[in-house]
């Protein structure tokens, strides 16, 4: 079964809206993880506009499952993942004025650099992941830089799933069985949701992780995360 890890920057994002500790962070990581979440996505960014620095910190007093931080490695990101030591850290190529994820790395013009990275964060004892789109050039560069895993992009998959799956999510397919052969983890993540992930995790060799938090947070104002959680998780045996 693949595992299933909840992304909670839009929690973080509506406490910081009105200021003070509602939702309480902390609680709703420990309440996912209750109703089945398999582990905890954050994605702090500089200006720390939804999660914040201190919510990593605070975080793994909750988390008994897997706690996966993603960002762009810049210093004051990599100290803070040293420090917290998480399951894994996810690279992620952002812009400090980025909304969100927009592409995965071009590893092989930043090979050296992200293999620096990996290195001291393997040193520190924590797994790596590389955000990647599903190129099979760029999965073989991956290979290159020791990372543990890679991340498939996957807004493209989601853009086409509505009249194109088939051919939309062979890309993807591809990638994770190039991923494999090579000794690579596969995690994916971005734009995947109730209607499509099913799908996806159907098709995509040897998934072991998907991210999910826009649409799983979206779609809980509705139905309720004790709710939602077991749905996502339905989607994801094979």
């Amino acid at each position: 079964m693949t595992l299933l890890s909840v992304n909670i920057n839009k929690v973080a994002t509506l406490r910081n809206s009105r200021g003070g500790n509602v939702p309480d962070l902390i609680e709703v990581a420990e309440d996912l993880q209750n109703f089945g979440a398999q582990g905890i996505t954050i994605h702090p960014r500089p200006d720390e506009r939804h999660i914040r620095y201190e919510d990593a910190r605070n975080l793994p007093k909750v988390i008994k499952t897997e706690f996966n931080i993603e960002g762009n490695p810049t210093t004051k990101f990599l100290n803070l993942v040293c420090e917290v030591k998480p399951t894994q850290v996810t690279l992620v190529p952002d812009a400090e004025d980025a909304i969100t994820s927009s592409a995965g790395w071009n590893i092989k013009k930043h090979a050296k650099f992200l293999k620096g990275v990996i290195d001291k964060l393997k040193i520190e004892g924590i797994r790596t992941s590389i955000f990647v789109d599903p190129d099979i050039s760029i999965i073989e560069a991956a290979f290159e830089t020791g990372t543990d895993r890679i991340e498939l992009y996957t807004e493209n998959y989601a853009k086409v799933y509505d009249f194109d799956r088939e051919n939309g999510i062979t890309p993807y397919i591809l990638a994770a069985e190039k991923a494999t052969e090579l000794g690579i983890g596969v995690n994916a993540g971005h734009d995947l949701n109730l209607k499509n992930l099913a799908y996806f995790a159907q098709n995509i060799p040897d998934l072991l992780e998907v991210s999910i938090g826009h649409a799983l947070i979206s779609e809980s104002l509705y139905l309720g995360f004790k709710n939602v959680i077991p749905k996502y998780l339905e989607c994801l045996v094979n």
